[in-house]
């Protein structure tokens, strides 16, 4: 379902930790290190829509901001928030196997996305899972390319 990944950045042990401390402790201003370089990359990039992946309600509330509709932000690019998120336990606490075989946890707004190309942005990309589940709904909602960037690969 998803035609591809960019990343940045090895998901590496400083970049587990530069993310941990920017994502789960709140350290927002960190966003803006990120931002030249996600803005390089995307003026690179074709597509339509750049759509952030979203987080459940009760996430959002948890951390205060979604660490990649922020680094959209930052990077001086308006996020689509095209797709939303049903609650589920965190990503980090699954296994790799649950994470690979978890049911869908994502909706598309109703919004017509026919034809267009789709770029979902997420920070880490480890088992892609997460994308895959994004670029089904999408797909199936009409999108003609779903491919993704993310900030680290692990």
């Amino acid at each position: 379902m998803l035609d591809k990944n960019h990343s940045i950045f090895a998901y590496d042990d400083f970049m587990k930790e530069t993310i941990a401390r920017y994502k789960f402790r709140g350290d927002y201003v960190m966003s803006r290190a990120f931002s030249p370089f996600i803005r390089e990359k995307l003026k690179n990039l074709k597509f339509d829509c750049l759509i952030p992946i979203p987080l459940s309600p009760e996430r959002l509330y948890e951390r205060g901001f979604n660490q990649s509709a922020a680094l959209i932000l930052e990077a001086g690019f308006a996020p689509a928030e095209l797709l939303q998120r049903i609650h589920s336990e965190k990503q980090s606490k699954k296994s790799r196997l649950e994470r690979i075989h978890h049911n869908q946890v994502f909706e598309l707004l109703n919004i017509n996305i026919e034809n267009k190309v789709i770029l979902l942005f997420d920070d880490i990309y480890t088992t892609g899972s997460t994308l895959y589940h994004a670029a089904k709904v999408l797909k199936t909602g009409g999108a003609s390319s779903v491919f993704s960037l993310t900030l680290a690969r692990g």
